[in-house]
């Protein structure tokens, strides 16, 4: 995570929602921590909070971090999915619904397959698709899992994946 984010150019126009697995006991102090690796603004999503370009948002621990149709973050306390709240699939099922073709869906390294059905839904509604190169993965399985669908686009190193985000800048979000 702190390859991408420090390496994502400050004058990013599009923003990134991030589900990292995370226990529901203690303090997040992973926003913090990543705040200190960019010029950009990292925060801990809450509920009705409005989506920005250039701003990192993060799933608290023990919700699942949705979009709205208006657009807005949702924070959701339902079943863990994939045995995991936040769960990667919440995230990318609904905001494929709301952006379409103008969303990407990133799995980066992890231990469970969280992320595939939402790779898929990414998919389906004309989103770009990439997962981490399993081979530089701390944690291959997840990406793994992703690529498995069959819908991945793109197979990256993490300098792949931060060279496709600043990409996103001759994009306009709304």
């Amino acid at each position: 995570m702190e390859t991408i984010i420090s390496g994502v150019t400050p004058e990013l126009k599009v923003p990134v929602l991030i589900v990292q697995h995370s226990s529901r006991n203690g303090e997040h102090l992973l926003p913090a921590i990543l705040k200190e690796k960019t010029g950009m603004p990292v925060v801990e999503a809450e509920d009705k909070m409005e989506i920005f370009p250039a701003h990192f948002y993060m799933a608290p621990p023990d919700y699942h971090l949705l979009v709205e149709e208006t657009g807005c973050i949702s924070l959701s306390t339902d079943v863990k999915v994939n045995y995991s709240r936040p769960a990667i699939d919440v995230l990318f099922e609904s905001a494929a619904r709301v952006y379409g073709e103008g969303l990407v869906g990133i799995i980066l390294t992890g231990a469970n397959y969280d992320g595939s059905a939402g790779i898929v839904a990414v998919e389906e509604y004309g989103g770009l698709t990439i997962a981490q190169d399993p081979a530089t993965a701390e944690f291959p399985f997840m990406p793994q899992a992703a690529i498995n669908t069959g819908k991945i686009k793109l197979v990256l190193p993490l300098a792949g994946i931060v060279d496709q985000i600043n990409g996103l800048n001759n994009l306009e979000w709304t």
